[in-house]
């Protein structure tokens, strides 16, 4: 039996990688969307023509009860995400949620008491630590091939979104549209963190936005840095202020070696390992090219239909808003914040094994 799917928010996050997901997965059987809702008419007519449903649903809370849902999928603007997930795990659903899970830590809390007490699954973005390429850098680090972490960079950005205004309003920005994915990366491979620093600030103060001026409110630039205790530190560099890069989105340094992570962690293009016994850098080529950031709908749906828990639990995307929270009050008065939560160690072992690739460049080969 196939998994019935209601959507709210359908913007360019629906239109391209999700629907690109949601087709495969309904051409295989284990997803049917039943309902869809955006607040622009356009979008919520677009979408239904295209899956062959109403689009007469009166709110975004009709899709999250409807009696013909058995999972939510919420796009909407981030400072909705909180009040979306908690009507549809409070009518029993399934729930997957674009990151932030909430825009602040009071509403965060809220969802997963509710979640805790619900039956349904709560699957919160970003689903980084499901790809391959983490996977196996990750098995790494906990098999001690570059000894223990001491420090480690991370980097996302770009130029900016030139359509939605509240990606530059209160509630967005680039901590929680672009940050949040290098966050939860460190967090997977350092464990929580214990005390956050940062530079955060509005770099450009006007944007065009659907051809239209606008003042930027939501800080634009950050540069956040994370202290994991025992003198193990990490920065996360972000913004709407990169035009273009080309240096790895990760990079692990270690007591033995340093692993570093090609492409960006939500599009990771394989990896680098050096270890201090070979003295060599060794080149794992992506795995999967074909992995989607979005992975986290097809893992839920799996979750579903085999009765099982999540590998990403809601306590990691409440960790990362709180560390995104503090940068933000930090950058504002220079005072760096206790981070008082928990980041639970993933169990990605339960995912199966990460796939082998034997296609490792020694440059010693080229001498």
């Amino acid at each position: 039996m196939s998994v019935r799917l209601g959507v709210v928010g359908l913007g360019s996050v629906f239109w391209t990688p999700y629907m690109s997901l949601i087709e495969r997965l309904q051409g295989q059987g284990r997803v049917e969307v039943t309902a869809v809702y955006d607040a622009n008419p356009d979008k919520r007519v677009a979408a239904a023509e295209r899956l062959g449903l109403s689009p007469d649903l009166p709110s975004d809370v009709a899709v999250c009860t409807d009696d013909d849902v058995d999972a939510v999928l919420i796009l909407t603007s981030m400072p909705e995400h909180g009040r979306l997930a908690r009507a549809a795990l409070e009518a029993g659903k399934h729930v997957l949620v674009e990151k932030p899970v909430a825009t602040t830590l009071g509403e965060a809390e809220l969802v997963l008491a509710t979640a805790a007490d619900a039956p349904g699954h709560l699957v919160c973005a970003p689903h980084i630590l499901l790809s391959p390429t983490y996977r196996a850098m990750h098995a790494r680090v906990r098999a001690g091939e570059v000894g223990g972490l001491l420090t480690a960079r991370a980097r996302y950005g770009w130029a900016g979104p030139d359509w939605s205004r509240w990606f530059y309003e209160p509630g967005g920005g680039s901590l929680f549209d672009l940050g949040v994915y290098n966050v939860t990366s460190l967090c997977g491979f350092f464990g929580p963190a214990r005390r956050v620093t940062a530079m955060t600030g509005v770099a450009i103060p006007e944007r065009i936005v659907d051809g239209e001026a606008i003042h930027v409110q939501a800080e634009d630039n950050a540069h956040v840095l994370i202290d994991f205790g025992d003198a193990r530190f990490a920065v996360v560099t972000t913004g709407f202020t990169m035009q273009q890069y080309r240096s790895p989105a990760i990079e692990l340094y270690g007591t033995h070696g340093v692993l570093q992570m090609l492409g960006d962690d939500w599009a990771p293009e394989g990896y680098e390992l050096y270890r201090n016994d070979t003295g060599v850098w060794e080149l794992h080529p992506e795995a999967e090219p074909t992995w989607p950031w979005t992975d986290g709908l097809r893992h839920l749906v799996e979750c579903i239909e085999t009765g099982t828990e999540p590998v990403t639990q809601p306590e990691h995307a409440y960790h990362a808003l709180e560390i995104m929270l503090a940068a933000q009050a930090a950058g504002a008065d220079g005072r760096a914040r206790e981070i008082r939560s928990g980041f639970p160690e993933p169990e990605l072992d339960r995912l199966g094994a990460v796939a082998a690739n034997e296609r490792v460049h020694d440059p010693r080969s080229a001498l």
